[in-house]
This record gives structure tokens, sequence and C-alpha cells, in this order.
């Protein structure tokens, strides 16, 4: 017997010590030769005679690449090529030693460590601009999550590529990992490449699915997450976002760096589970194990954005939107670059796509909601109607998301957009609204402006249900008020409109502030005139008394009107119901001081003068502060100015 036929001899003795077919297969209490303690001559023992065989024994073509170990009794397969069977025999142990490393020896994964990465993050909640109570439906939950990072949109869009956050964790210690990789190289070499990636992938995929669990990923279908209610489908997005960032930055790109020190530059033969047409590569492991979770963690996302369209969505959405784009890029590095898991990366890009034309359709369902909204029935004493709070908390809110919506809205409200959804019923008068035309505005500006030009439309039918010519110029004055200090408290509101379009605003409220008054007080101070109250005839002028009675009880009558109608209308802007108040008083009560200097003598030397001379004018001072208050008037105890 010649070195060579002894060596190989050898090797064989050493491995067929190994059978796992004649030892009833690995698991029980079989012991193994990779059990990460002890001595370790064993197993180096037992690779220099896997590599001794390779090198002696030559290759058989019905065994390379031959699917999963053939049984040691087979003995044909080794009367036709020495060692063959040997070699068989390695490669089954090798199998087993593979699958007990990467099961007995992975670290457990501190999700919690993991979930962390989020505190990196953007801040998905923008709206601390507006209170609870008037933010659209569905917008008011403020995201827990993330409290401690900056809400300001333009310094974290300044950071984007800085907010990358790759954690790759130790799946394995490294000795194992040392192990797996010799393990490997072995199976590759003996042909046996696509045997060592099936084990790797049916071991690592369940303790991805595992760590996906944990983070809180649902095992949700497209059908599933549309048919959820909105109020659970926001929560479930906060926790996507998180759960996402840890699972790309953390789990996916964990698995990917196991992967590449255990299989890199390893040939490895076209695997039947990977797809059926492409060659697999050394990174073809990682993506059998990775990408069923990844598709599961991506269609949340793309059944968000193929979902119903509608306004209270939107700001989750753009959530939605900014999180997958900061993800991108740590997706690209990840799975962009192997053949096997690219289409994980393109199904992300294209989701990012539908999210940002959902955002595109949602805003211009927004603006076709404020077009549609119909009058329907005056809100009590002309207050602020909700339409108004919604729309521009809404609008506030769309300028907290300016520099995601700056770049998502690329052209001005289209002119049949602009002009009547079929069948609104405002359509016939929409001809006339003109959206103001601002230098070096930006698209995402001209919506806004819009929006808000559709809403002053909006609220004018809505002005035509009062009855009271009145109230329908108070009811204007509050909305256009409100309108215009939701704009002013807002500086990229404010910025977005322009100063021009805030004066234009600004005088409407003028006029019907204006109107209100000319029509409310006219009449009242009209009683209050010299005019028809004289008489002349004979040698001497004087006044008419029975005119100068009349003319008392109509301001009675009028002003007791207005003073019982108008304390049940509704200023509720403090400063602005003072200012109204104050504006009333100086008007009416010079003019009722001045008519009673001129005549209440006339009325006291007659009979009867308190049924006319009812007010003095503190009374009527005490009476105007309860005007605008939204409840009727309160009993005073007047003081009788003829007492």
């Amino acid at each position: 017997m010649d070195g060579s036929a002894a060596e190989l001899e050898a090797a064989e003795r050493v491995v067929m010590r190994w059978d796992s077919a004649s030892a009833g297969g690995a698991g029980g209490d079989e012991p193994m030769l990779f059990d990460g303690a002890g001595d370790r001559a064993e197993a180096d023992r037992f690779l220099r005679a896997v590599d001794d065989l390779r090198r002696l024994a030559p290759p058989s073509p019905a065994a390379v690449g031959s699917p999963r170990r053939l049984s040691s009794s087979s003995g044909s397969s080794s009367a036709a090529a020495p060692g063959a069977g040997a070699v068989q025999v390695a490669m089954a142990r090798l199998e087993d030693e593979f699958r007990h490393v990467l099961s007995s020896r992975a670290l457990d994964l501190e999700i919690e460590a993991l979930a962390d990465l989020s505190s990196l993050s953007i801040n998905s909640d923008r709206s601390n601009s507006a209170s609870s109570a008037d933010l659209p439906p569905a917008s008011a939950a403020a995201d827990e999550e993330d409290s401690s990072v900056s809400s300001s949109i333009g310094r974290r869009s300044s950071a984007y590529r800085s907010l990358r956050s790759i954690r790759e964790i130790d799946l394995l210690p490294d000795d194992a990992v040392a192990d797996l990789r010799a393990i490997a190289s072995r199976m590759a070499a003996a042909g046996y490449g696509r045997e060592c990636a099936q084990v790797y992938a049916s071991v690592r995929k369940p303790a991805v699915d595992a760590s996906l669990r944990r983070l809180g990923v649902e095992r949700l279908s497209i059908g599933d997450v549309q048919r959820l209610e909105w109020d659970a489908l926001e929560a479930k997005i906060r926790r996507w976002i998180r759960a996402a960032r840890a699972a790309v930055r953390g789990v996916f790109a964990s698995e990917r760096r196991l992967c590449f020190h255990i299989f890199h530059d390893l040939p490895i033969s076209s695997s039947a589970i990977s797809a059926a047409a492409a060659p697999a590569t050394h990174d073809t492991p990682f993506a059998e194990a990775v990408k069923g979770a990844a598709l599961q963690l991506f269609g949340f996302a793309e059944a968000i954005s193929i979902g119903r369209r509608s306004p209270e969505k939107l700001f989750k959405i753009i959530d939605l939107h900014d999180a997958l784009s900061d993800l991108l890029p740590d997706v690209s590095d990840i799975f962009a670059a192997s053949k096997a898991a690219e289409s994980i990366y393109v199904q992300a890009v294209e989701i990012r796509s539908r999210l940002a034309d959902a955002v595109r359709g949602i805003l211009s369902e927004f603006e076709n909601a404020v077009l549609r909204d119909p009058p329907k029935t005056a809100v009590p004493g002309g207050t602020i109607h909700p339409l108004t709070r919604y729309v521009m908390n809404y609008s506030s809110l769309i300028c907290d998301y300016k520099v995601t919506l700056s770049e998502l809205i690329v052209s001005r409200p289209s002119a049949s957009a602009r002009l009547a959804a079929e069948g609104n019923e405002l359509a016939p008068s929409l001809a006339d609204l003109e959206l103001p035309e601002l230098e070096n505005q930006l698209p995402l500006a001209s919506h806004i402006v819009w929006i808000i030009v559709v809403l002053e439309h909006n609220l004018e039918g809505k002005a035509a249900l009062y009855k009271d010519p009145a109230l329908s110029h108070l009811f204007m004055m509050n909305n256009v008020h409100y309108i215009v200090h939701k704009v002013k408290d807002s500086p990229d509101l404010w910025g977005m409109i322009g100063d021009d379009y805030l004066k234009r605003l600004t005088g409407k409220f003028t006029i019907a502030a204006t109107n209100y008054q000319r029509t409310s007080w006219l009449k009242i101070l009209n009683c209050l005139r010299d005019e028809g109250l004289h008489v002349s005839g004979g040698f001497s002028s004087g006044i008419s008394k029975s005119a100068l009675r009349e003319r008392f009880k109509s301001f009675n009558a009028a002003f007791e009107d207005a003073h019982r109608v108008q304390s049940g209308w509704c200023v509720p802007d403090n400063q602005l119901r003072e200012e109204l108040r104050i504006s009333i008083a100086e008007k009416l009560l010079p003019a009722y001081r001045s008519f009673l200097g001129r005549f209440r003598h006339h009325i006291e030397n007659g009979k009867h003068p308190e049924l006319y001379i009812k007010y003095s004018v503190e009374d009527l001072e005490i009476a105007v502060g309860d005007f605008f208050e939204g409840v009727p008037p309160s009993p005073h105890n007047r003081r009788r100015s003829h007492g």
C-alpha cells in the first residue's frame, strides 16, 4: 500500500467513526464534534480527514452535487470510487454538526436593545402646535415614542444620513462562527454547498421570524390591514415604524453579517429553495433566511399605501413614508447588493413610491372634502364652524410636514380640481374663485392657499343659512378671524401663504366686522337722532313730546331685542369679544348720553317718565357686557335714571 492509499484509509477510519447514519442520526445523547466546549482535537482531526479525503479520493460525478447524503450502507458508490462513501458520511456528519452549532450556540437577541434604535429616528409626532381637541379626526393622538427627539422637520431633514444606525449584533460567538465557516467551506468544496445553505436557512429563518414577532410585527394580510378601524391602524403604524427600524438596522443587518462571515466567497450551487432561474451565491442563504420576514414586514406598509385614501390618514402615512425613506439607504446596503435579495429593496422602493402617491391623493381628497362640505344647519350663535377648525388645524399640520410635502407636491392645484367635483352643489359659484398667484410660490403653498380660498367660499354658503343678516356677518367675522389668527400663530403657515394673502384675509375680517355693526346697530343708533322730533308753529319751535316718547320706546324695544338675541350669539375669542363690546359701547353710550342730555327733561316733566327712560348710561354699559356670551342674558338690577 503506497503512502496516499494509507493516508486515504486513515482519513476514512476517522470519518467513519462519526457516521451519523449508523449512529441513528444526530440528536439525543449522541456526542457532537463541535459542541463549543472541551477538547477540540477530535474536531480538528475530523476536518483534516475531510481535507485528506477531498485531496486523495477521486471525485465521483454521481456524488458531487447529489441530494443530501446517501446512506453509508450504499456500498456501490464506495466501490465505484474509493473514498466516495466516506465523503458522503463526512458530509452527512458536517451537515448535522452545522445544524447543531447554528441551533445550540445562538445567542439570545436583545430585542429591547434593538427597539432602542428608534430613539435615533425622526419624531413622528409633529402636531404639538395644535391642541388635541382641534386636530383633524384620528390625528389627535401624539406618538409616545421618540419624545426626546426634536420635532423640527428642518433639522431632521438636514441630518438625514446621520440618522442611519445599523447595529450589527453578534448572533453567535466568534468561535462558533469560525466553526460554521470551517464546516461550510468543506461542504462547499465537496459540492455540498446547497445542503449547507438549506440547513442555514432552515435554522435561521425561524429565528428571524421569532425576532420580528418579539418586535411586534404581526402576520397580517393586505385584507387584514385594510379592514382595521383607523384608530387601531394608527397605533399599528406607530409600532411598525419602530419595529421596522429595529428589524432592518438590527435583525436583517446582523443576519447579513453572519451569513457573510460563514459563506463569503464559497461556491454555493443552485438551490431548490432559491429562485428557480437564479444561480445561488453566497448571499442565497441570507436571502432565504430573511426574505419571508422582510416581505411580511414591508407588506404592512404596502397595504397602507394601497388602502382607502381619507384625510385623517395623511400625517401617519407621511410618517410611514419618511420612516421608509430613512431606512432605504440601509435596506439598499443590506439587500440591494445581493442578487438573491435585491427584490426586497426593489419592493421597498416601490412601496415608498406608492406611499408618495397616496400622500398626493389624500391631499387632493382633502381639498375635495372641503369643497364638497355642503351647507346644512347653521351653527348656533354664529360661532366658529367645526369645518373651519378642522381645515385650519389640518393646514397647520401640513406645514409641520412641509419638508416632505414640498418634495412630494410638485404641481399646483389643477383647474379641474379647482372647479368642481361632479354633483357639488357649490359648483355654480366656484367658477368665480381665483387662486392668488404669488411670486416664487411653492406648489405646496398654492395648495394651502387654495384650501383656504375654498374654505372661505364654503363659509359664505354657510353664512347664508342665517335669517338675521347681522348674525351672518358675525359668523363670517368669527371664522375669518380664526383663520387669520391660525395663520399668525404658525410661522410656517404664514410663510406659506405670504403677507399679501394674509392682508387680504385681514381685510375680509374687517369688512365682516364692519358689516355686523352697521347691520345690527344702525337701526338702534337711528333712534337717538334729532330728526323728526322738532316741531314749529306760531311764534315758537319746540319738541314733539309724543314723537320723543315714541323715540324712547323704539330705542328701548330695539336695544332689549338686541340684548336678548345677541347675548345668545357667540364670539369665542376673548380678545375679539371684548374689542367688539368696546366698539359697540364707543358708538352707543356717547350717543345715548347726548340724547338723554338733550331730551330727558321733556320726558321727566311729563307723566310716568319711567315708561320711556328705562335705562341709564351705566345700565347700557352693563348690558353690553352680556353680549356674545352664547347664553341667555342674566337680569340686571338697573338703576333708573329718573329715580
